[in-house]
């Protein structure tokens, strides 16, 4: 083989050593594009899946805001609404007791009242003697209807009269008035006592309003409000 043999064979041998590292490389090189577009897409599909779970995080987070607001506001509308009611059924008292003054001005109708109230609070006491109080403007109603008082409870109950002693020393407070309406007030009725002061029976007509208000309270506000307050 002569030099000019020697030195194609040569060439050839290189140009296919070229070709196959050109080949190589480039495998090489799909290879890494591949693999950096792989992942190129799990860190842009991660960074998707981040920001979805902040995103439901967040809209979680304003849907809890958005409840405890509706709440909030829906209590304090109820509390608005009760206390507009309370401010009704308030003022309904307020005139009833309004009323109770005119129930004393009748003399003849107040003293049989007077006269019921004392034999009701004696049949409550059943009490052989008993303590009297009243308003000092009924003192003189009051004593001119205990006889009476005390024969009636003593049919009803089966027992002997008993001893009626009126207080005239304390009395119960008088009528409320325009200029002192905080100061405290009686409109009437009288309230009994054991001797010993353990039993006390009040009926006093603002007692006895407070009683039938609390009583018909349900009704009340049932037929201004259309329920039954709890």
């Amino acid at each position: 083989m002569n030099d000019a043999d020697v030195s194609k064979q040569i060439q050839q041998m290189v140009r296919f050593i070229r070709q196959e590292a050109e080949e190589k490389a480039n495998e090489i090189s799909v290879s890494a594009e591949e693999e950096f577009n792989i992942e190129k897409l799990q860190l842009v599909e991660a960074e998707k899946k981040k920001i979805r779970q902040e995103y439901e995080k967040k809209e979680k987070q304003v849907d809890v805001r958005k409840k405890i607001e509706y709440s909030m506001q829906l209590n304090a509308s109820r509390i608005k609404v009760l206390q507009a009611q309370d401010d009704v059924v308030n003022s309904m008292k307020e005139a009833a007791s309004k009323e109770l003054l005119n129930v004393s001005r009748d003399h003849h109708a107040y003293k049989k009242l007077l006269k019921d109230l004392i034999v009701q609070s004696l049949l409550r006491l059943k009490e052989p003697a008993v303590l009297l109080r009243c308003r000092k403007d009924d003192l003189h109603l009051v004593e001119s209807v205990l006889e009476s008082a005390g024969r009636e409870y003593a049919d009803k109950a089966k027992v002997h009269s008993p001893e009626i002693i009126v207080d005239t020393t304390v009395f119960l407070p008088p009528a409320p008035t325009h200029h002192n309406p905080h100061v405290s007030s009686c409109s009437g009725g009288v309230v009994l006592a054991s001797r010993d002061g353990k039993i006390v029976c009040e009926n006093t007509l603002d007692a006895r309003l407070d009683v039938v208000f609390r009583k018909k309270l349900p009704e009340i506000r049932r037929k201004l409000f259309g329920q039954v307050a709890a």
